[in-house]
């Protein structure tokens, strides 16, 4: 699903009003009815509400909100949270038909006795403080309700986007409002899945409120989210060979991490490669060897603590030329042979390349090496790794991202709760799936080897997206079996099969 943002979502809105006659009135209203059917939804037969309301256009869906729960039966109480005088002149006519039916508009007292057991008395709580367009930490009155309303024990659903959450960056501005469901108007927005404010958004639904097409079409962004039904594996053609899905060389291992190089096969093997070779350290060969059955490994030089020696570059050239994907860097090691290896390898090749853990590591000591190599790059490091390589972190990881790979011309992915794939012409993609089950040792390696597996089966871009999709719905499914706590990566592989049928093509 493609994103918008809240300049371009603005630019729409006031061409429909200014351009093509739509009233504004008419487009809150219709924002306002969607919000009141999911309050009305949420509050699940109690026919009460509380609707925390700003000085803005937001704050007028919240009001045009009121009136329909009014009309409906619902006992409401709008509480106003910033000087009327200040109110947006739809707000202030949503205010006045408001009370036309018998409903009528509070300022918001936080001292105001006994509020917090009221509001925990209440059905529903509908935020509408705040809309697409705030730039500022939260502070004052706005800030006292969005502590009430977090503290109370009562479904929540907010107007477009959590208040507090920035629409753009999905940045938190201070603090930010918990709902359970947030209503977006037209088209979602970054920031209603990027980290962090993606976790204060609950289930997101977008409600079309009479923009035209032609609008929505100039709102779009560069950026995707990843969501289940868009992401599909294409059912195997029975006149095919292994030879047809890709040789994947991985090349990791070190005598200290010996389990990493064999969670990045098995994981490319469970993922559909039709050959898979992985290059090891000859001192951990023995090891290796019987971990795997299904892919093939072989020993390389190494040096007297187990790592690769750079004598082992050029034969690992010479079989990458074999070979029609190369993952470098799980378990690898860090030493001065590991890191001219690895540059070298990276450097001296023109096929398509993932590039993970200590392979990142030997990449920030000379970044050039990306410039160098002939073939499709891909990147996958966490924020940490990504500091390290000299990405910039501002709190917006959509463009961090998106920066970082138009700078170096390479694919980045941004490894994280809602793990962001950007590609050097600026496509950006947020992944949907992903749980803190998946934070341990490991977890990066198996997604190393996805990517490989999927580099040497499909194009470069729908193999770049389908894997990191793929990776994080293994492991939500894995939580939902095992737990967050108990999971392991190798759980993770072990769950790949259940998901892969669930991706394929009827």
């Amino acid at each position: 699903m493609i994103l918008s943002n809240s300049a371009l979502m603005r630019r729409a809105d006031e061409n429909a009003v200014k351009g093509m006659g739509i009233a504004s009135t008419l487009l809150m209203q219709n924002a306002a009815e969607h919000l009141a059917e999911s309050a009305q939804e949420l509050a699940r037969g109690k026919k009460s509400a509380y609707i925390f309301c700003g000085t803005g256009n937001n704050g007028g869906d919240g009001v045009a909100c009121a009136a329909y729960l009014l009309r409906r039966g619902f006992e409401t109480r709008v509480l106003m949270c910033g000087k009327r005088r200040s109110m947006s002149p739809d707000t202030r006519e949503m205010v006045r038909r408001l009370e036309k039916l018998g409903g009528s508009v509070e300022d918001f007292d936080p001292r105001e006795e006994g509020l917090a057991a009221r509001l925990d008395a209440a059905g529903v709580i509908i935020d509408a403080i705040f809309g697409i367009g705030l730039n500022r930490e939260v502070a004052g009155p706005a800030a006292e309700a969005i502590r009430l309303i977090n503290a109370a024990g009562v479904p929540v659903v907010s107007a477009d986007i959590p208040s507090g959450v920035d629409a753009d960056t999905g940045r938190i501005m201070g603090q930010a409002v918990r709902a359970d469901v947030t209503v977006t108007f037209s088209m979602a927005k970054i920031g209603h899945f990027s980290e962090p404010g993606c976790t204060c958004c609950g289930r997101v639904e977008v409600c079309g409120i009479g923009l035209p097409q032609t609008l929505l079409e100039q709102a779009r962004t560069s950026t995707c989210v990843m969501l289940d039904g868009e992401v599909r594996l294409p059912r195997r053609n029975p006149l095919t060979h292994k030879g047809d899905y890709g040789r994947v060389l991985i090349a990791g291992g070190c005598r200290d991490y010996t389990g990493a190089p064999t969670l990045c096969a098995r994981a490319a093997v469970r993922s559909g490669a039709g050959l898979v070779h992985l290059a090891v350290p000859e001192q951990i060969y023995a090891v290796t060897a019987v971990k795997n059955d299904e892919s093939m490994p072989f020993p390389l030089p190494c040096d007297e603590n187990g790592m690769f020696s750079y004598e082992g570059a050029s034969e690992l050239l010479e079989r990458l030329r074999g070979c029609d994907v190369l993952a470098i860097g799980p378990g690898l090691g860090r030493s001065r042979d590991t890191v001219r290896l690895t540059l070298e390898v990276i450097a001296g090749s023109d096929k398509p390349a993932v590039v993970d853990a200590d392979g990142l590591y030997a990449l920030s000591r000379d970044m050039s090496a990306i410039a160098r190599h002939r073939g499709e790059l891909v990147l996958t490091p966490h924020e940490g790794e990504f500091a390290r390589m000299g990405g910039v972190l501002t709190g917006d990881r959509v463009s961090d991202a998106r920066a970082f790979a138009g700078r170096w011309g390479c694919t980045l992915v941004l490894k994280g709760y809602r793990t962001v794939v950007a590609f050097p012409d600026g496509e950006t993609y947020i992944s949907t799936h992903g749980n803190p089950g998946m934070a341990k040792g490991g977890s990066g390696d198996v997604l190393t080897g996805i990517i490989a597996a999927m580099l040497g089966q499909f194009e470069f871009k729908r193999a770049v997206t389908t894997a990191v999709f793929l990776h994080g719905l293994a492991g939500d499914l894995c939580a939902e079996e095992k737990g967050e706590y108990a999971m392991t990566a190798g759980d993770v592989i072990d769950t790949l099969p259940r998901v892969a049928k669930i991706l394929e093509q009827e």
